[in-house]
């Protein structure tokens, strides 16, 4: 899973290859994120969700809420945003790899919006979660970059 996760991964960096700071900030769809705004989340997915999971409490992770985390500021850039990725990444890989098993179950972080019973979920759950966030994330980079540029993942791999 974590191969698969490394994969798309790939996917997303590569749509984002090469770009400057003005054409990540640039919207080339009528949807909020640029090819900028997909790395991020990630980034703080990543963070969020290896927070849950190592500490295994249920409590909710710092700034999950906070939806500012997951959007472009002033001050980003896709260099410095692409290293965040990778420091996350890499944490979340080593969060993993010292787990004694990925099957083992973690109580969600409470939201307010929360069911009052908790329902433990398999690390390895998790793990499918952000497989999917990124692989969501690096479609809509892909495309992002084509409206830009003409550029794509599959002729840059």
């Amino acid at each position: 899973m974590l191969r698969a996760l490394a994969e798309q991964r790939e996917l997303l960096l590569i749509a984002i290859r090469g770009v400057d700071d003005e054409q990540a900030a640039r919207r080339t769809t009528v949807s909020e994120p640029a090819r900028g705004g997909s790395v991020k989340p990630l980034a703080s997915g990543h963070r969020v969700w290896t927070q849950f999971t190592v500490r295994a409490d249920g409590a909710l992770p710092d700034g999950m809420l906070d939806m500012d985390q997951y959007r472009m500021a002033g001050g980003d850039t896709p260099a410095g945003l692409v290293e965040e990725y990778a420091a996350a990444a890499r944490a979340t890989g080593e969060a993993v790899a010292a787990l004694p098993d990925p099957d083992c179950a973690v109580p969600p972080p409470r939201t307010p919006g929360s069911p009052p019973e908790t329902v433990h979920r398999p690390v390895r759950r998790v793990l499918l979660h952000l497989l999917r966030e990124t692989a969501h994330h690096a479609g809509h980079a892909d495309i992002i970059r084509e409206a830009l540029d003409g550029a794509d993942t599959t002729a840059q791999r």
